[in-house]
């Protein structure tokens, strides 16, 4: 008697999408971030949802929460306006890097084998993407080994403050390069000179690299005041 068919297999389950609100606000964000929706870009709510594929509800929830956050400002019945980057924001945001970054640094000293091995990883991604040319990698991963150091500090208060300031350094680190193409190759030498000062155990000279590393942003960056 022959034997009966395998049964069919069950087909695969579908991948289920994130809502529609969540889809909306990572197109708008990574955008913000990488700068394809500049400062002073009207953005409607008929334009993001066809790009997206969705209805406006999800477009005005995904606009509320990216103003929150200080990504855009709403118009009613006109759209969302992208805020620039303001002189303002920049003087914040590296004071507070600076506060931070110059403790952590510090206290990572005498660096573990382990932390030194990352650094040396993340320095050489940078390096990779640059070469490719890819703006917003490249800012992703400098921010990346500054992170990489504050985490090592072990204070975990710190590191969530820092984590905080995540976007705005991602937004900040494409304007400069967008604006000054020549800061890629010298942030690459600087995160060079500060991995070194860190690998000998100078903590002073560590210190000084983020001080002037960091310091750097301020004035490379042009924003308009909010």
């Amino acid at each position: 008697m022959p034997s009966a068919p395998a049964p069919a297999p069950a087909p695969a389950p579908a991948m289920k999408q994130p809502p529609a609100a969540d889809r909306v606000y990572r197109h708008i964000k990574k955008a913000v971030l990488d700068r394809d929706y500049e400062g002073g870009t009207l953005l409607t709510e008929g334009e993001l949802a066809e790009a997206v594929g969705v209805s406006r509800t999800p477009v005005r929830e995904a606009l509320l929460k990216l103003e929150v956050e200080g990504l855009v400002k709403l118009y009613p019945k006109k759209g969302a306006l992208v805020l620039a980057v303001s002189a303002q924001e920049i003087a914040d945001v590296v004071e507070t890097r600076l506060l931070i970054e110059e403790f952590a640094v510090r206290k990572v000293i005498p660096a573990s084998g382990r932390m030194i091995e990352r650094l040396e990883e993340l320095l050489e991604e940078q390096r990779r993407r640059a070469g490719d040319g890819d703006l917003a990698a490249v800012a992703a991963t400098d921010r990346c080994f500054h992170a990489e150091i504050v985490r090592s500090a072990g204070n975990e208060i710190l590191a969530k403050l820092y984590d905080q300031l995540r976007d705005r350094q991602l937004r900040m680190g494409v304007a400069v390069m967008e604006a000054h193409p020549d800061r890629i190759a010298a942030n690459i030498t600087e995160h060079g000179e500060l991995l070194e000062a860190i690998r000998t155990g100078d903590a002073d000279g560590a210190a000084a690299c983020v001080r002037r590393h960091v310091s750097r942003v301020k004035v490379l960056v042009r924003g308009e005041d909010r």
